[in-house]
């Protein structure tokens, strides 16, 4: 039987520190109970106390196994604090764990669930927190909780499609400039080499392109610093508010990513205000969460104005309308049906689901659209240069042949 080092309560709320055998951290607790105390926390004596977890991220999956679990623990008939506890040991991420027993510890003091979750917003959003404040409120907390799961899963399914359609032009374009780099530093100045020995007269596109070459390889040092000081620039561009909404609408008028940057967004803005309405939030509320979880700064704007529209008693489809170049006209229009049948929630969701299926079909054709563009784009370079390099070759082997 595992042994358990352990914290808990008196009768007279001194804190105490032992150690006991259990099956499990609930018949520890069952145990600790009939002696009249109350468990804090618990840990298996073979494991190590301090965590050694750097960072405060936590993957999807461990807080969806977390609000999952949660939910089933409650439906059950357990307790939140006994929940909390024995979610708290099942955590990989260390630091998640931690967290999660300090909530347990909060609530056995009789504090807000949602209030001690607040207390994290790193790992738990203002939408989740809403959610569940929401379903405390209402006496629907497992309910909320499944809800919540499901945003979660749908959330996580769409970004991963998105970043899984990017992978593929991504892998080109870095192999173009190895490939680039390769020909610029060993193939061209090997091929310069013969150009100097056999004193050919060149074309003005490879005199060119071996000029080009001669600056990389002497000024070296020069070009990288200043590439790295471009960089560094444009990342501080985009974190500022105007290069954000510079590089939002360069994003949303692409051609094909910009159309799927769009219908992304709406999943998004569409899952997340069925989610928050079908917990018991008011819309006014849900708009202003909703805008939070947002990406894109432009999306973020119609919805702080579709707000103003509801706080003056307006439709949120009369400001959507104002903008068919960003919101889809088809959302609009299903969420007017929804707003004048009062079924505005169920008409969220279809929408969600229709924009969650017009992102997977996008980003399962994706790499077949822009992999021929790519392969046009590398094959014209390609073709450029070995049409500059042989040419040289092909009129010194004519005027030999002669």
């Amino acid at each position: 039987m595992p042994k358990y080092l352990f914290e808990a309560f008196t009768e007279r709320g001194e804190k105490i520190r032992g150690e006991k055998e259990a099956e499990s951290v609930l018949e520890l607790q069952q145990e600790l109970k009939k002696e009249g105390l109350i468990l804090i926390e618990a840990y298996p004596k073979k494991e190590i106390k301090i965590s050694l977890s750097i960072g405060k991220g936590v993957s999807v999956s461990e807080k969806l196994f977390f609000t999952k679990n949660l939910a089933v623990m409650l439906g059950a008939g357990i307790t939140l604090p006994e929940a909390l506890l024995n979610l708290s040991l099942q955590m990989k991420n260390k630091s998640f764990a931690k967290a999660i027993l300090k909530i347990h510890q909060k609530v056995l003091k009789g504090e807000k669930f949602s209030l001690a979750l607040s207390e994290y917003p790193h790992y738990f959003s203002e939408l989740y927190q809403n959610i569940v404040m929401a379903g405390e409120e209402s006496g629907r907390l497992e309910e909320n909780l499944n809800l919540l799961a499901t945003q979660l899963e749908k959330e996580a399914e769409l970004k991963q499609r998105v970043k899984g359609a990017l992978i593929y032009p991504a892998i080109i374009v870095v192999a173009m400039i190895v490939i680039g780099v390769l020909m610029f530093v060993v193939v061209i100045p090997k091929i310069s080499k013969v150009f100097q020995e056999l004193n050919v007269e060149l074309p003005k596109t490879t005199k060119f392109i071996l000029s080009l070459v001669n600056f990389f390889s002497t000024n070296w040092y020069f070009v990288f610093f200043f590439t790295f000081l471009i960089l560094i620039f444009i990342f501080q561009f985009l974190k500022t508010k105007f290069g954000k909404k510079i590089f939002d609408k360069i994003l949303i008028s692409l051609p094909i990513i910009g159309d799927l940057s769009k219908k992304q967004n709406c999943a998004m803005l569409a899952r997340s205000l069925a989610s928050l309405l079908e917990s018991g939030i008011s819309l006014p509320r849900a708009l202003e969460i909703t805008e939070k979880v947002l990406e894109n700064v432009h999306f973020k704007k119609i919805l702080l104005e579709g707000l103003e529209y509801v706080k003056k008693g307006k439709r949120l489809s009369e400001c959507f309308k104002k903008y068919p170049q960003i919101i889809f006209p088809t959302l609009t229009m299903m969420l007017e049906t929804g707003e004048m049948s009062g079924e505005t929630t169920t008409l969220l969701k279809k929408i969600a689901d229709f924009y969650e299926n017009e992102v997977e079909e996008m980003t399962k054709s994706l790499s077949s659209i822009i992999e021929p563009i790519l392969l046009l784009l590398i094959g014209g370079v390609v073709a450029f240069f070995a049409i500059s390099m042989l040419q040289p070759i092909y009129s010194m082997m004519q005027a030999l042949s002669q």
